[in-house]
């Protein structure tokens, strides 16, 4: 899988905040070494992003 940028395009929120989740995602996945990036074989911030944008995943913004 490579980075989903149809989504990227697609999404209406703001870009920033969904690089930034996807890219904490994509450190949580790697810290805990998910056995999902094995079965999947893709790159980890591809992986990260493709759930934040499928919705697998949730993130909020904390001030």
């Amino acid at each position: 899988m490579i980075f989903p940028l149809e989504e990227l395009v697609k999404f209406q929120d703001n870009i920033y905040e969904i690089t930034a989740a996807a890219s904490r995602r994509a450190y949580q996945l790697s810290m805990v070494k998910d056995p999902i990036i094995e079965e999947n074989d893709d790159k980890v911030v591809s992986l990260a992003a493709s759930q934040l944008f499928k919705d697998e995943v949730e993130y909020r913004i904390e001030n």
